[in-house]
C-alpha cells in the first residue's frame, strides 16, 4: 500500500523503440518477444490486481491471467477492468476465467453481468466521462488490493498519468521502430508546459530477450 493509503500503480507498458502499441489498423501481436510475454506473466502474479480498459478487453477478448510457463500460477490477481458504461460481454473470456471485476459509473444495469460472474462496482464519473480512477482505487483498496498493474491502452495510461496514481513504470522496448503513424502508448495529456509532464526516476535497465526493461519510479 502507498503512502497514500490506496494501492500502489504500476504501469506496464510494452512498445516499439519509438514508443507505439501498435500499427495505425491496430495490429499489435507481438511487438515484444516471448521472454518479455512471459515475465509480463509473472508480474501479474506479483500483484494483487491487474487493471485494463473495456476497449482494449473488446479487442483482446483478453483474460488477463497470469500463466508463467504456458500453466495458470497458482497465484492469480483479481482481475478488473474500468468499464464506464458496462460493455464486457456476458459470454467473454475474461469472465470465463475466473472472478473479476467491472468498475462502471452510473446509468447503467450490472444485472446481465453479475449473472455471469462479475462483481460490478459503481464509481462516480471524472469530468472526462469516464469512471473516477480515485475512487476505483478507493474500491480496490476496501477490498483488499494492496498493488496494481495497468495494462492497458493509451487512453487509459493517459488518465492514470494525469490524475498522479502512477507510482512505477514497467517498460518493455523492443528493437523496432513503428513510426508516427503507429498508435501511441500514452494518449493526450494535454500539457500546457513542460514542467507539468510527469515526472519518473530510471532505477534499471536490462535484456530481457531481444528486448528492454527499463523501471521507473515516480520523482
Amino acid at each position: 500500500m502507498s503512502v497514500t493509503g490506496r494501492p500502489t500503480v504500476t504501469l506496464k507498458l510494452a512498445t516499439s523503440l519509438d514508443g507505439q502499441v501498435a500499427l495505425a489498423d491496430g495490429t499489435s501481436k507481438w511487438i515484444t518477444g516471448a521472454e518479455a510475454r512471459a515475465e509480463v506473466h509473472d508480474m501479474r502474479a506479483a500483484h494483487d490486481a491487474v487493471m485494463t480498459g473495456i476497449t482494449t478487453l473488446l479487442i483482446d477478448d483478453a483474460e488477463l491471467t497470469a500463466r508463467p510457463g504456458g500453466v495458470l500460477a497458482e497465484r492469480q490477481p483479481l482481475r478488473v477492468v474500468m468499464d464506464t458504461r458496462l460493455r464486457c460481454l456476458p459470454d467473454s473470456a475474461f469472465l470465463k476465467a475466473g472472478p473479476a471485476m467491472l468498475i462502471h459509473g452510473p446509468g447503467v444495469d450490472p444485472a446481465e453481468l453479475t449473472a455471469a460472474g462479475a462483481d460490478c462496482r459503481q464509481v462516480a464519473l471524472e469530468a472526462s466521462g469516464r469512471a473516477d480512477f480515485h475512487e476505483a482505487l478507493e474500491v480496490l483498496r476496501d477490498a483488499g488490493v494492496s498493488s496494481v498493474m495497468i495494462e492497458a491502452g493509451g487512453v487509459l495510461a493517459a488518465s492514470a498519468l494525469a490524475e498522479g496514481v502512477v507510482d512505477r513504470i514497467a517498460w518493455f522496448r523492443a528493437p523496432k521502430i513503428l513510426g508516427g503513424d503507429g498508435r501511441p502508448c500514452v494518449a493526450a495529456l494535454n500539457l500546457e508546459a513542460l514542467e507539468d509532464a510527469p515526472m519518473f526516476k530510471r532505477v534499471s535497465v536490462r535484456e530481457v530477450g531481444a528486448d528492454l526493461l527499463e523501471l521507473y519510479e515516480r520523482a
